[in-house]
């Protein structure tokens, strides 16, 4: 997958179009989710390869995979449930998600 590169205006824009859209569903879930996908993608950027972070840092990414992991885990569920129930014995806790 490639990366997408933006500016400052542009992801600004996004975030205005995603105000401007809060009358629909849950639009507060999605500006968070984009908002943890930025900030992540932005940290693991600056990361250097073998960098040390702190061990309170660390344990707060780990929550944060687990938490994200539960969401997702539970959202696809709901949106593919007609798909589990044809595919037999198919256990969705195994699915794994990262790395």
């Amino acid at each position: 997958m490639g990366k997408i590169i933006i500016t400052e205006s542009q992801l600004e824009k996004i975030k205005q179009s995603l105000h401007e859209n809060h009358d629909r569903g849950s639009y507060m879930a999605k500006q968070q989710l984009f908002t943890i996908a930025t900030l992540a993608h932005k940290m693991w950027e600056m990361m250097e390869e073998g960098e040390q972070l702190e061990d309170w840092m660390e344990t707060k990414i780990a929550q944060s995979e687990q938490s994200i992991i539960s969401v997702v885990k539970s959202f696809m569920y709901d949106e593919l449930n007609d798909d589990i129930k044809k595919t037999k014995g198919f256990n969705f806790e195994d699915l794994i998600i990262g790395m």
